[in-house]
C-alpha cells in the first residue's frame, strides 16, 4: 500500500522501517528533515519535505508524534491530500478527547481515523513486537490490520473513537504501580543487606514476576537509568490519565502519588531517565 508516515523518532523510525521491509511504499516525514533523509537512506523509504508530501495520495497515513496539539496540526495538514477513503492511524499517546475530535474531522472529509496507541516501548518497535490498542470503526481497522502487523504482535479493537487511548491509560496506570512497587522492593532488599541478584532469582519465578521485574530489576539495583521510556514521557501520559479520571470520576490515589514521585525524579535531573528511575529517589542521600 501507499503509506505516509509522520514522526520518525525512536518509535516511529523502526515502525516505518518494518513497513518498508514488508513491501509497502512508505513516504516518511519528520520535523528534522535530516532525520527523515537518514531514515530513508537506511531503509529504502522515501523522505518527504512536508506533511503534505507525505500524505499525498496515501491510502494509509500513520502518526507517531508528540501530543494533542501535534496531532491536530499534522492531521489538519494531511487531510486534504489523502486518497479518498484513506485511514489515518494515530500511534501517539494522546487524550481520548483529541481522538474523538480527529475522528469527526476525518469523517467529515470522507476518511477514517483510528486511535491506536502502542505498548512495548523502543525495544518492541525495533523488534516489531508492539501491542496495539485501537479505537474507531472496526471495518476501518480491519482494512489496515495487515499493515499494522508489520510491527505488531497483537492488535485489539477496544471500541469507538477514544477507546484505544483509554485502554493505553489503563496500561500506564498498571505500569506506574508495578514500577513503584519494584523500586521499593529493590530498595528494601538493599537496605536489608540482601544480595539483589539472589533475591531476583528467588522471587522472579513466582507471583511477583512481571516484565518490569525481568527487564528492570538488575538495572534498578545498579542505579542505571540512562535508557528506555523517559520520565518526561511518562509524566505526559499520567497527566492525560489524571485529567480523564477527573472527568469520569475514577479514584486514582496511587497514580497521583507516583506522578508526584516522577516529579521528584525530574528534579533530580532524571527527565530523560527510564521510568524505572523511581528507584533513584529512594537511593538519594
Amino acid at each position: 500500500m501507499k503509506i505516509g508516515f509522520a514522526g520518525l523518532g525512536v518509535m516511529g523510525g523502526p515502525m516505518a522501517r518494518h513497513l518498508v521491509h514488508a513491501g509497502h511504499e512508505v513516504v516518511g516525514f519528520n520535523r528534522s528533515i535530516e532525520k527523515a533523509k537518514s531514515w530513508a537512506a537506511s531503509t529504502n523509504g522515501i523522505a518527504a519535505k512536508s506533511i503534505e508530501q507525505a500524505a499525498d495520495g496515501a491510502e494509509v497515513f500513520i502518526l507517531c508524534v508528540g501530543n494533542d496539539d501535534d496531532i491536530r496540526q499534522v492531521a489538519s495538514q494531511a487531510l486534504p491530500h489523502l486518497q479518498s477513503g484513506a485511514v489515518i492511524v494515530d500511534h501517539t499517546t494522546t487524550s481520548a478527547v483529541v481522538a474523538r475530535e480527529m475522528s469527526d474531522a476525518a469523517s467529515a472529509s470522507g476518511l477514517y481515523f483510528i486511535d491506536a496507541p502502542v505498548s512495548g516501548g523502543q525495544a518492541g518497535a525495533e523488534s516489531g513486537q508492539l501491542s496495539v490498542m485501537a479505537g474507531g470503526e472496526a471495518e476501518a481497522l480491519a482494512r489496515v490490520e495487515p499493515v499494522l502487523k508489520a510491527y505488531s504482535k497483537a492488535i485489539k479493537h477496544m471500541g469507538p473513537s477514544g477507546s484505544g487511548q483509554l485502554a493505553k491509560m489503563v496500561n500506564q496506570i498498571a505500569i506506574a504501580g508495578v514500577v513503584q512497587g519494584l523500586a521499593e522492593a529493590v530498595h528494601f532488599a538493599q537496605s536489608a543487606g540482601l544480595d539483589t541478584d539472589a533475591v531476583y532469582d528467588a522471587i522472579s519465578k513466582g507471583a511477583a514476576q512481571s516484565w518490569q521485574m525481568d527487564n528492570r530489576w538488575k538495572t534498578m539495583a545498579r542505579g542505571e537509568f540512562d535508557f528506555g521510556f523517559a520520565v518526561d514521557w511518562m509524566r505526559k501520559d499520567l497527566g492525560l490519565v489524571l485529567d480523564e479520571a477527573r472527568a469520569n470520576g475514577a479514584r486514582l490515589d496511587m497514580t497521583a502519588l507516583v506522578d508526584g514521585y516522577y516529579a521528584e525524579v525530574q528534579a533530580l535531573g532524571g527527565a530523560r531517565w527510564d521510568t524505572s528511575s523511581l528507584a533513584a529517589r529512594l537511593q538519594k542521600p
